[in-house]
């Protein structure tokens, strides 16, 4: 929980970091100060003990497990993972969503869970929660910002994520897409949803959807990675690599794995990103060639850095 304060002492409480900070940057425009209280420096998770902090953001994705199976489950309508690109936001919610569903793939039922990436209108929105309005089914939508920055689409997910018993959505206008596929013009929604965005919500400068992001996050645990340094990304990378997933594949001997990473971090300003993705591609260069670093010099980093 956060608080802000403004200068006469008066408090309003906020459930989320993101919720909070656009609050303060509302009153701060209005030349009104305040503080806030509650909240976490992220440069201080850097002067936490090497092996305390991996045990941390370890602990921090199996929460993420542990909520996204509640979304199948139906325990929770709602969920927002924000961090940085490449930390395996998607892959541990895909991971949790496959495990669950292994049984209906083996008797070649459909999956109550689909992922949508890329771009979707509002009306294509309304469709994909028709399809998947069912109890126990969870529309998962990755990187998928489309739908956070419009306000149809925002008011679509508001009413399908409403806290009240009944969640009825409606379309009221005129669609030869929804009468050519049979779908009615109101349905409720029993199902869940998911939204997995490198999106820091109290960054969004328009005021008109901050106030309909907030709505949302009301209605959504909000599940915040809080991998916003260099050293935890690198911490990060280090964790998978230990469990075994990160080279899997690739026949690394645990020396050659080991001077991916250091490589990494001996000079991490350097790279383009700092990311599971970029040790992959690292991973990928040291297969294909005796030269590697020559080559990531030249393909993962920044030139004149």
């Amino acid at each position: 929980m956060f608080t802000l304060v403004d200068s006469q002492g008066i408090e309003k409480s906020y459930k989320t970091e993101a919720a909070v900070k656009a609050a303060h940057t509302r009153l701060a425009k209005r030349g009104i100060e305040c503080k806030i209280i509650g909240l976490h420096d992220a440069k201080s998770n850097d002067l936490i003990p090497e092996e305390t902090r991996i045990q941390e953001i370890e602990e921090r994705f199996e929460i993420l497990n542990t909520m996204t199976a509640s979304l199948q489950a139906g325990d929770i309508r709602a969920m927002i993972v924000t961090g940085p690109p490449g930390v395996g936001k998607s892959y541990g919610v895909m991971n949790t969503l496959e495990r669950q569903n292994i049984f209906g793939d083996i008797a070649n039922q459909k999956r109550k869970f689909e992922v949508v990436k890329g771009a979707m209108t509002a009306l294509g929105l309304y469709a994909k929660l028709y399809e998947y309005s069912g109890k126990g089914n969870v529309v998962v939508f990755d990187d998928c910002d489309s739908v956070l920055m419009d306000d149809l689409s925002l008011n679509i997910l508001k009413a399908a994520l409403d806290s009240g018993k009944k969640r009825k959505i409606f379309w009221n206008a005129d669609s030869n897409k929804l009468r050519s596929e049979g779908i009615p013009d109101s349905f409720e929604f029993k199902g869940s949803a998911c939204f997995i965005t490198n999106i820091k919500f109290e960054n969004v400068k328009s005021k008109r959807l901050q106030d309909h992001l907030e709505a949302l996050m009301s209605r959504a645990h909000y599940v915040d990675l809080t991998l916003d340094t260099m050293r935890d990304k690198l911490l990060r990378i280090k964790q998978i690599a230990r469990k075994g997933d990160l080279f899997e594949g690739y026949n690394f001997s645990r020396d050659e794995e080991q001077e991916i990473i250091n490589y990494m971090q001996d000079q991490p300003e350097r790279f383009r990103e700092m990311s599971l993705r970029m040790a992959l591609k690292l991973a990928d260069l040291k297969k294909i060639s005796g030269n590697w670093k020559k080559l990531a010099e030249t393909t993962c980093m920044k030139m004149g850095v």
